[in-house]
């Protein structure tokens, strides 16, 4: 079929230079132009002063906000969730990325791991306790996996759950916890007790509620990174628990583990909004900023920058429609969640970085948000798997060799 000629065609857009707005119905357009709004509004006239302070005052009410516009849980259905579409909330979590990592990590550890936790394995009554009032942004939820000595693996975690009579009984630390101070209840995967004693048995998933005797989250200080976010350390001294604090539908690592791919798809797309950020901060530098006598953007090696960065951003967000498109129809693996994660937030780091170039000086002023989203991006690129663990799992795939052991 011959080209049309380019009087015939639509203007280049510089924002959407492949026209990816096209694959989108008029229903994920509202979402996407919705959540965007939202952001525009309540984030970003505060979110570098709460960088800078180190804090994100008034979490609580950012919650139920983010609950009325059906954000939590978002591709959950039932038990007040928005049943949306897995495209339809990664344009959410690419927006609210745009705004700041700190908020879409919010999200993404409320609805894509605490919740989906508990809709995925929990009992009915487990689901019509927590569920409601966490889709609601009423309640908090935060995800226990990680621990002090055990990240990447975490088979070798320390936390154990042992039987006294008919209820459980906690111990351990989780490290890293995104929401944990704040959270009404914390999903903690243990080990239980088995032939070898204490913390030698199957993983599995307890609900913890907040105030729960033995049980605290302190809130974790000095970070450079997800400044505006609530991280937090979980510490469990002897937690006891009723029998039905077990969520009941899962035994063994694949529990924590899939709900840690539900997260890093939402990731694929979040940070393609960080570098969409940095991206249009470092276009409309270039546009203005002279020097020589003429804008920068004027200059071949700035327009070079400006077209790779272009490039990347926008086959990240083509990957990223991809991936939804198929875990829409049931048929996204793991592998290829991993395939998604490791190029699109590692070339997110590369577009923040590139940017930074751009706007010079200024590129570290937090008048701009290029350096909040490349220090952001760095605790991205390690949490829900390193860049290691993504490509041994990518290799394994190709393989068919493990090399984790």
């Amino acid at each position: 079929m011959p080209v049309p000629p380019a009087d015939e065609l639509p203007p280049f857009d510089p924002g959407d230079p492949l026209g990816l707005d096209d694959l989108l119905d008029a229903e994920e357009r509202a979402i996407r132009d919705t959540v965007r709004s939202w952001a525009a509004d309540r984030v970003l006239p505060e979110i570098a002063g709460w960088y800078e302070r180190g804090e994100l005052p008034g979490i609580r009410e950012l919650a139920r906000e983010l609950g009325s516009l059906g954000a939590l849980g978002m591709s959950l259905t039932g038990y007040g969730c928005a049943g949306a579409s897995a495209v339809q909330y990664g344009l959410a979590c690419l927006e609210l990325e745009a705004a700041d990592s700190g908020i879409r990590s919010l999200v993404s550890v409320q609805g894509s791991l605490a919740m989906y936790a508990i809709h995925r394995y929990g009992s009915e009554e487990q689901k019509e306790r927590w569920l409601p009032g966490m889709a609601a942004g009423t309640t908090i939820g935060c995800f226990g996996l990680t621990e002090p000595d055990h990240g990447s693996d975490p088979a070798g975690m320390r936390t154990y759950a042992r039987r006294d009579g008919t209820d459980w009984v906690l111990t351990g630390r989780k490290m890293w916890i995104t929401n944990g101070s704040v959270a009404g209840v914390a999903v903690v995967w243990a080990r239980t007790e088995g032939d070898g004693g204490p913390g030698s048995g199957r993983v599995r998933g307890f609900l913890v509620p907040a105030g729960t005797p033995g049980f605290s989250a302190p809130e974790i200080r000095h970070k450079w990174s997800l400044r505006a976010s609530v991280t937090s350390e979980l510490v469990l001294d002897e937690v006891r628990l009723p029998a039905d604090a077990v969520l009941p539908g899962v035994t063994g690592l694949r529990g924590p583990l899939s709900c840690l791919s539900h997260a890093r798809y939402g990731i694929v797309w979040g940070s393609m909004g960080a570098a969409r950020a940095s991206f249009e901060a470092a276009l409309g530098y270039a546009r203005t900023r002279e020097q020589f006598g003429r804008p920068i953007g004027g200059f071949q090696l700035t327009q070079a920058k400006l077209a790779d960065m272009a490039l990347e951003l926008h086959k990240g967000i083509l990957l990223a429609h991809h991936l939804g498109r198929r875990m829409d129809a049931g048929r996204l693996r793991a592998e290829q969640i991993s395939f998604g994660k490791l190029n699109n937030v590692r070339e997110a780091i590369g577009i923040c970085r590139t940017a930074r170039t751009i706007l010079g000086a200024n590129g570290i002023s937090l008048e701009y948000p290029v350096m909040r989203h490349a220090t952001n991006l760095e605790s991205v690129l390690t949490y829900e798997g390193t860049v290691e663990m993504h490509q041994l799992v990518l290799g394994k795939a190709l393989t068919g060799l493990d090399a984790f052991r």
